[in-house]
């Protein structure tokens, strides 16, 4: 991290965002690698790790090697050279595949809550058998901590047509509660690397502190919509702050600012998950989950730090060291961002490059854009991109 004298210059380390869903294959229509790697480059990020539940899931080496063909095949086109790492999908049915692919990924997927694209591990049995296989070869596993038991049970209370708020109370914190426990309690028992996604309230943040003072392997990441959006958001976004886990009270997001300032909260990942507009628009149980954020995380993140609540090395932590220690990468000298912490501009949908063209952001202005990404020693100004 350097500050340069032409305007208010700060060049960081090209980013690193460990959790992504770039829609390849099955969902091109809403987003494709070269929509998403030119969204990336704008973002300041020039590493990615993407998601295996798309169509059909990354659960078998063939759909793997299939997956990466596609990928490389549509970064050609776009001329984007973006570094890029694939997660494996937990699937009951196919938990011998995962020996078959060690080296080959960043770490093993598993949904314990039903989410996007229907990948769920919901029985013990399966969980203790992966958590296992991780451990013996050395893999990490990354999970969406929310107890489907628990889904399913709230789920039953809230019948017929329901407002989009509802979403926070079906997937309620007890939900991210029960997982993270469930999750931490295998770490104890097979010492499994084990890296939780999208934390987004006190109570998981408690439970992984205790991890941490226990010498767990244990590593935490927050997202960009979990920390500058509340429940209090459903009224202006209506769909498009339909997302899991949920939007969480005030009190949450101020408990992720004090767990990044502890070092609790390892990482930060944009959890790019586009729909279109259409489906967003949809009434709430036909309204998928998910919002796009990868062009957007660091303005919001040094808009934070104008405000006081995040420091430049806390963003630096989020957006690279940590993730380069967590999944043991080497340092690419050639990655690196540039950004104007005097510039202010509001979030545009119509500016932005990724195929869904929206953001649950628009019209908020923010102070520190990117203006020039250098990705393996190429040039890119944003301004012309």
């Amino acid at each position: 991290m350097m500050e340069l004298e032409n305007k208010q210059l700060i060049k960081l380390p090209g980013l690193i965002d460990p959790h992504v869903h770039f829609r390849t294959p099955g969902w091109e229509y809403k987003e494709n690698w070269k929509t998403a790697a030119k969204a990336s480059i704008k973002g300041g990020y020039t590493t990615v790790f993407d998601m295996p539940n798309t169509i059909p899931p990354t659960v078998t080496e063939i759909a793997l090697v299939e997956k990466k063909a596609l990928i490389d095949k549509q970064l050609k086109e776009a001329g984007i050279p973006l570094r890029y790492y694939l997660y494996f999908g937990a699937d009951k049915y196919h938990l011998n595949e995962i020996k078959k692919i060690k080296g080959q990924v960043i770490g093993i997927k598993v949904f314990m809550g039903c989410s996007t694209g229907g990948l769920v591990i919901d029985d013990d049995e399966s969980l203790h058998a992966i958590f296992k296989i991780a451990a013996e070869e050395n893999m990490l596993v990354a999970v969406h901590a929310e107890d489907e038991q628990r889904l399913k049970e709230n789920a039953k209370k809230f019948e017929g047509p329901q407002p989009y708020s509802i979403h926070s109370k079906i997937r309620d914190e007890s939900a991210a509660f029960l997982a993270v426990e469930k999750a931490i309690h295998l770490v104890r028992l097979y010492g499994t690397r084990l890296y939780i996604l999208h934390v987004s309230t006190h109570q998981e943040i408690d439970l992984i502190a205790q991890a941490k003072k226990e010498g767990l392997p244990v590593f935490a990441e927050t997202t960009p919509h979990h920390l500058f959006l509340n429940n209090l958001d459903y009224q202006n976004l209506q769909g498009k702050a339909v997302m899991n886990p949920p939007l969480r009270s005030p009190e949450h997001q101020m408990a992720l600012f004090s767990g990044i300032k502890s070092g609790i909260i390892d990482t930060i990942g944009s959890d790019h998950a586009p729909h279109t507009l259409e489906e967003k628009a949809k009434a709430y149980g036909d309204c998928p989950s998910g919002v796009p954020g990868i062009e957007t995380t660091l303005p919001l993140l040094f808009e934070a730090y104008h405000q006081n609540l995040l420091s430049l090395d806390n963003i630096v932590d989020l957006t690279s060291r940590r993730a380069k220690t967590i999944f043991n990468l080497a340092d690419c000298p050639d990655d690196y961002v540039l950004v104007d912490l005097s510039l202010a501009k509001k979030v545009e949908d119509k500016l932005l490059s990724t195929k869904c063209q929206w953001s649950p952001f628009a019209g908020r202005l923010l102070r520190g854009w990117p203006v020039t990404t250098v990705l393996k020693g190429h040039m890119y100004d944003l301004n012309k991109l």
